[in-house]
């Protein structure tokens, strides 16, 4: 059996080389896409090449961004630094957005003045977008496996970063092949702007996605089931209330009060907390988990009593109401 210890460094190792791997790509592809969109003139292949520079600067913020997160909690930092991934996925989105800006900026300047020459090198554009998109498909699936199983907001959000340029990819592809065939050069600007709208989508969901661990947002109704199935099935918790959970970047965070009897010894209470949070983790690999333990019938009279102060502060307060109208 693989320790744990010796699980986490593979992942991580895992994940850095995915984040070298996308950014080396990206790079590539980048070069590649500015050369001929330069050659040609083409407003659709400038905006691919737009959309996989920003591709390439988030698979560079992404490799770092795991890297950081990664780094073990310290005096300033004593939850760790898991949240810098979705920060580096909000940077990602606002990334595209600017993108997205430039490509319609360009689509509409050729719209103004058709008198731009046409596009050339046809038939290079298309075999370029042809590799473009299935390069970015494969890798962009392979990130995915990565984020899904690490749960890497920065891996997820450069998954989708490859699955937009593929995307697009195939739309410059189409546009390409329809000016071929046509001669109307109108066809370029007007990929392009399909091209933004799509950068523009995808940006959106990035940054809501990207927000949501930001504001500590409660883990999947299916995560939390599981720590209540372990709750409910040991005979030895007698209630639970206050269960919180959120993300913390790749990391599942929770707490929960569980009530036990009332003359359960300091050991035993501590033995069950360690029990109880072994098992959570067991089914939930990589959640910090904190339960506070407290004495049922004790916990019960203290909710009863405060119950009856509330509603006679609630019955006072109604008096009064009527003795001043």
């Amino acid at each position: 059996m693989v320790p744990a210890a010796d699980r986490h460094s593979n992942k991580q190792t895992h994940k850095l080389r995915m984040a070298r791997l996308s950014f080396c790509t990206s790079l590539i592809l980048v070069c590649a896409k500015l050369v001929l969109a330069i050659i040609s003139g083409s407003v659709s292949i400038f905006s691919e090449a737009l959309h996989s520079g920003a591709d390439l600067f988030a698979s560079g913020v992404s490799y770092f961004s795991v890297r950081f997160s990664n780094t073990p909690p310290d005096s300033r930092h004593p939850y760790g630094h898991g949240k810098v991934e979705s920060l580096s996925a909000l940077f990602e989105s606002v990334l595209i957005f600017v993108g997205a800006a430039l490509v319609l900026a360009g689509a509409i300047t050729r719209f103004k003045h058709p008198h731009v020459p046409h596009v050339t090198g046809l038939r290079a554009g298309m075999g370029l977008m042809a590799v473009s998109c299935i390069v970015n498909i494969v890798l962009s699936v392979a990130l995915k496996r990565t984020a899904r199983r690490d749960r890497s907001p920065a891996m997820d959000a450069d998954a989708q970063h490859l699955a937009a340029d593929a995307f697009t990819s195939a739309g410059v592809f189409a546009g390409l092949i329809m000016i071929r065939l046509t001669g109307w050069g109108w066809w370029d600007p007007t990929i392009g702007c399909v091209v933004a709208t799509g950068m523009i989508v995808t940006g959106a969901k990035l940054f809501r996605d990207a927000v949501q661990p930001l504001m500590d947002s409660r883990l999947p109704e299916a995560d939390e089931a599981r720590i209540l199935d372990v709750l409910n099935h040991d005979e030895r918790v007698l209630g639970y209330h206050k269960l919180r959970t959120r993300w913390s970047g790749p990391m599942r965070e929770a707490d929960v009060h569980v009530q036990i009897e009332d003359m359960v010894t300091l050991l035993d209470a501590h033995t069950l907390t360690e029990e109880l949070e072994d098992k959570i983790r067991s089914s939930l690999p990589g959640i910090h988990i904190s339960i506070h333990i407290e004495p049922f019938h004790a916990e019960m009279r203290h909710q009863r009593e405060a119950l009856a102060e509330a509603n006679l502060e609630k019955s006072s307060s109604g008096n009064t109401e009527r003795k001043k109208r």
